[in-house]
């Protein structure tokens, strides 16, 4: 498969942001998407701009150490989040920050998102975990989510919101999609009775999948 040109991860980068906001994973102008490009830089959306009128002219180019190579508005003010998973693993093209509905209930009580079906397993990895807080925006907020996520594609982020990555900014936000959706049938199962989740085994076997997919390796 031909890797993506530059041009076509910048428009998958604008495409998953207005994404984010016309599924609900957001409001307003919250959250932000990265990826990398060919060349080795970062592509970011814009701090405090709307979603439906970003272009891709308003996109943030950043280089690996944080320093703006290109545009002319300022990158997310979570760009040190986004640079620190990048660059800590190769084989993650794309991250996304949201602050979906259900995935902030868990947040703000610090519970980690059960792999109660075998989707989760194969497209994350395994439970999601609750981070410990640490300040938006702060270099210790990058350092926490990035240990989060070295075999998993996502982490809640305590009091905050959801961090998902992928190798293009669409799995990225399909990861987000289905933590945000397997947060809200759990919130809503729970009225039900016990949470039951799948056998350990059969978790662990699916997870394999998830780390072949992203590593190529079991």
């Amino acid at each position: 498969m031909t890797p993506p040109s530059d041009t076509e991860v910048r428009e998958a980068v604008l495409w998953a942001a207005q994404e984010m906001l016309r599924s609900g994973l957001v409001e307003g102008t919250a959250g932000n998407v990265a990826a990398r490009l060919p060349d080795g830089n970062a592509v970011l959306t814009p701090s405090s701009l709307d979603y439906l009128d970003m272009t891709l002219d308003d996109l943030v180019v950043c280089a690996p150490d944080g320093c703006v190579v290109e545009g002319h508005r300022s990158p997310t003010s979570e760009k040190q989040l986004h640079l620190a998973v990048l660059n800590a693993y190769p084989e993650i093209g794309a991250t996304l920050h949201c602050h979906a509905k259900h995935v902030q209930m868990f947040a703000i009580t610090h519970q980690p998102i059960p792999a109660v079906v075998e989707e989760f397993d194969v497209y994350v990895g395994g439970d999601v975990e609750c981070s410990d807080y640490r300040e938006t925006g702060s270099q210790e907020l990058a350092d926490e989510v990035a240990r989060r996520v070295a075999d998993r594609a996502a982490v809640v982020m305590a009091n905050h919101g959801l961090f998902a990555c992928g190798k293009t900014p669409k799995d990225a936000l399909h990861v987000a999609s289905l933590v945000e959706r397997t947060a809200e049938v759990v919130w809503g199962a729970q009225s039900l009775g016990p949470i039951v989740g799948v056998p350990d085994e059969i978790g662990a076997k699916y997870a394999s999948y998830y780390r072949y997919g992203r590593t190529g390796k079991f």
